[in-house]
């Protein structure tokens, strides 16, 4: 699945720190940083969608899935726990 495959290359740059990645240079900068980035792609999702551009919205919504996979790497939270959390909610509405 590529949220794996692109989660664990997250990870890896994490652990290496590899010169010329951006996923690098955000976890250099910090945490703070990378919080910063989920917000302004948030709101980049938010204008695209009110601007009812279909194309922005899905490149919008990608750079957000992404910066929300390096923050959850920083946090030291798997992709797998919040798709175990996203069953949980789903099983207690059945």
């Amino acid at each position: 699945m590529i949220l794996d495959e692109l989660y664990n290359t997250i990870l890896s740059r994490k652990e290496k720190l590899p010169l010329g990645s951006y996923v690098s240079s955000l976890f250099k900068n910090g945490k703070d940083r990378i919080i910063q980035k989920v917000g302004e792609e948030v709101v980049e999702v938010v204008i695209a969608a009110k601007n009812k551009n279909r194309e922005r919205l899905i490149s919008e919504i990608a750079d957000l899935v992404f910066h929300i996979l390096v923050l959850l790497a920083a946090c030291n939270v798997s992709f797998d726990e919040i798709l175990t959390e996203l069953k949980k909610r789903q099983e207690k509405k059945t």
